[in-house]
């Protein structure tokens, strides 16, 4: 809601709940319905939602569907949703004139003033805020299953110890740093695992109290983040925070974050599907680490060189 590039959000409690028990569908067609004529791009790869299209009344030849001619793996995300925003449904042509030059495929997120504000108050109150903050992110979606741990099967899956083995590199490395470690509330038992192992008072589980506002101000924040390849390590790559990203099947060719300037390592997916997170040594993920505080060393020197 802070990008200025968004005019208006309509947000869905659910696409695949009856139409008649969801108020949030109701009030989506009623604002389709009064918009006035334009595109529609039904971005979901599933059918779920696009009777609310039918139920506005949104004449089909406005209505493109990018996954009815995805282009495959071969191309970044960022790059085909760039592609996409650049078509014109066919009813609606001609269509309108591009910007002059590509856009750059570097998405960025915003946060507002307060939430910045919000946040320093916060590392103020537990005497965070004069520390470099090094971010990690161990889990995943799939880190649950029915309400038990089921990472052990699970190609990104990476074992306790080895998470821990990195933060202990880290704490080594950089000694006044602290360790915020990210995730959901039901990734708590899996971070509280890896603290443990830690056995580190400078290692602190946040799973229980890392809204999106705050996550995103501290990526902003932030020294770094070390993750898999998840939504909270691509929501810190769009913050411009420098990253190391764990990868297991899908690899880094299509998903490898953006940032808009800062530097991004990656790690694994190199045997395609039958990669698996184990694949990598916890003494690889550190070097890749120090590797990247280089560069931003190296960067912070040139800005201040030129400044």
């Amino acid at each position: 809601a802070g990008n200025t590039h968004i005019r208006h959000i309509q947000m869905l409690s659910s696409r695949k709940a009856p139409y008649w028990l969801t108020p949030s569908q109701w009030r989506a067609v009623d604002w389709l319905k009064t918009r006035g004529p334009g595109p529609v791009y039904f971005c979901e790869r599933d059918p779920d939602g696009f009777d609310l299209l039918t139920r506005a009344k949104i004449p089909p030849s406005y209505i493109d569907k990018p996954w009815d001619d995805w282009p495959g793996d071969r191309i970044h995300w960022a790059d085909w949703w760039l592609d996409v925003a650049q078509r014109t449904p066919a009813g609606l042509q001609p269509p309108p004139a591009l910007p002059a030059g590509r856009i750059p495929p570097r998405p960025a997120l915003f946060i507002s003033q307060s939430s910045r504000q919000a946040c320093q108050q916060w590392l103020k109150y537990h005497d965070w805020h004069l520390d470099p903050l090094v971010l990690v992110q161990a889990g995943h979606k799939k880190t649950h299953k029915r309400g038990q741990l089921g990472t052990s099967n699970h190609a990104k899956h990476w074992p306790p110890e080895y998470w821990a083995r990195v933060i202990q590199g880290v704490r080594h490395l950089l000694p006044q740093s602290r360790i915020l470690m990210c995730g959901s509330p039901r990734e708590y038992g899996l971070v509280e695992k890896i603290r443990h192992h830690t056995r580190d008072p400078r290692v602190h589980n946040l799973t229980k109290e890392l809204a999106i506002d705050r996550l995103l101000a501290l990526a902003k924040r932030a020294h770094s983040m070390i993750s898999v390849d998840t939504g909270p390590a691509h929501a810190a790559g769009a913050m411009d925070c420098p990253l190391v990203v764990l990868y297991s099947i899908f690899g880094a060719e299509r998903w490898r974050p953006r940032p808009p300037t800062a530097p991004v390592m990656t790690l694994g997916g190199d045997q395609g599907g039958a990669s698996r997170l184990t694949d990598i040594s916890p003494e690889a993920v550190l070097s890749k680490w120090q590797t990247l505080c280089d560069m931003v060393t190296a960067s912070n020197k040139v800005l201040q060189e030129w400044d």
